[in-house]
């Protein structure tokens, strides 16, 4: 608490966090405004009835709930930087300016995946508004109002990410999670509102065993966010001149949760696909359509299946998203050259071998706790039959972790100013 009244006491501090609220507003105000032809109700109806659209609700800031202009919120950005990390992978050019290039190869690599958001957005947008067409939900949509909805949804992708960078700008946070945070708070007080109307004593036990799992998965997230190996490393001395340099010990902390909630985007991106291909599959074939709908919606529909499969799916993406992220060998590789070594390990080969064992026995445990966090609404659900899609694990994951690093990024700022 001292430290939060600090912020308001120091004056450009003050202005940084007045500049994020006032954005953060905008952003509100913006997910308020609908696109023309919304049926309200089956809306409503379509996003209770689906876990897996609201989890990309979630994802997208909570702006695609009504349909705002700006629905697929910073969906099509996350999609694009993912895209572009996974590039660094296959094109050995886009890695050495990402690596190797400091500053400026970040800010090159930032500005492709700005340019990939916008037809991303375009390809997203044009895919739902079918899907949400055939659930009835906008009505039937000619070519000009298809292009002229999809254009507005474009533009608003494009404001949301502004808005995100310029957040990011003031240092008190990242501004595409705080973002995400906003939309899922947002909707906090709604979700409260709801199950005090829908409050039966009959059930009192069943409340208050899901406020112990809230506040254990709370723990939990915080505990295994803030977890992390710390690996010992020693730096020779080095004669530059007439001075000494190195000689000192550090240590390379390794993450428990090195992927953070992009392990979980993927596995909903890959759930989703299959629905936007039974749509697409209308134009070749009504009849083939119509059996992969039906054969999608079994298997949406069965709690069991879908949980197996998005377990899964998160445990198989934390590995490849760690392994995109995390570099054994550019890692040793940059210790070699700054005079570094573990200690008891050979620098090169040895330290990339040692690494890579390190890091795949800790990303296990992260991979688990990510996959148990992805499918605790629905092992809730299946206990219970209390739904909790819109305060899920993954929201509660997100809250924390945004909370936990923006709170670093204030005591960074704090600390610059009280640093003597």
């Amino acid at each position: 608490m001292e430290k939060y009244l600090k912020i308001f006491k120091v004056r450009d501090l003050r202005i940084k966090v007045m500049t994020v609220a006032f954005l953060l507003v905008c952003f509100r105000i913006l997910s308020a405004i609908p696109i023309p032809g919304v049926d309200k109700l089956r809306l409503e109806e379509f996003f209770g009835s689906s876990q897996l659209f609201s989890m990309v609700g979630i994802m997208a800031g909570g702006t695609m709930s009504n349909l705002s202009i700006i629905m697929l919120g910073v969906g099509p950005y996350i999609t694009a930087t993912i895209i572009m990390q996974i590039s660094t992978m296959l094109f050995p050019k886009l890695k050495e300016a990402y690596y190797e290039e400091g500053a400026a190869g970040r800010a090159k690599f930032n500005r492709y995946a700005r340019y990939l958001t916008v037809p991303l957005a375009g390809l997203q947008a044009y895919a739902f508004l079918n899907l949400l067409g055939s659930q009835g939900i906008v009505g039937s949509l000619g070519l000009m109002d298809m292009v002229k909805n999809i254009i507005i949804i474009m533009a608003g992708s494009m404001l949301v990410m502004w808005i995100g960078e310029m957040i990011s700008e003031q240092k008190m946070g990242n501004g595409i999670s705080l973002i995400i945070f906003a939309g899922i708070v947002s909707s906090l007080p709604q979700t409260i509102v709801n199950m005090i109307q829908s409050y039966n004593p009959t059930e009192l036990l069943t409340y208050i065993g899901f406020v112990i799992i809230a506040l254990a998965v709370i723990a939990g997230v915080v505990f295994i966010n803030e977890g992390e190996r710390k690996i010992p490393v020693s730096y020779a001395k080095q004669v530059r001149g007439n001075k000494m340099y190195g000689g000192v010990s550090s240590y390379l902390p390794i993450k428990v949760n090195q992927a953070g909630v992009i392990p979980i985007i993927f596995a909903i991106s890959i759930l989703l696909f299959p629905q936007f291909l039974a749509q697409a599959s209308v134009l070749f074939s009504k009849s083939l359509s119509l059996k992969l709908t039906d054969f999608v919606n079994q298997f949406m529909n069965n709690q069991y299946y879908y949980s197996a499969a998005y377990f899964l799916l998160v445990v198989i993406f934390t590995y490849f998203y760690t392994s995109v992220t995390f570099d054994p060998k550019e890692i040793s590789k940059n210790l070699q050259r700054a005079g570094g070594f573990v200690a008891g390990i050979r620098p090169g080969e040895s330290t990339t071998t040692f690494l890579s064992k390190v890091i795949s026995r800790i990303t296990l445990w992260g991979a688990v706790f990510l996959g148990l966090i992805a499918i605790l609404p629905n092992v809730v659900s299946m206990f219970t039959g209390i739904a909790i899609l819109t305060i899920g694990g993954t929201a509660i994951l997100i809250v924390v972790s945004v909370a936990l690093e923006t709170l670093r990024q204030i005591n960074s700022q704090l600390m610059v100013r009280d640093y003597e």
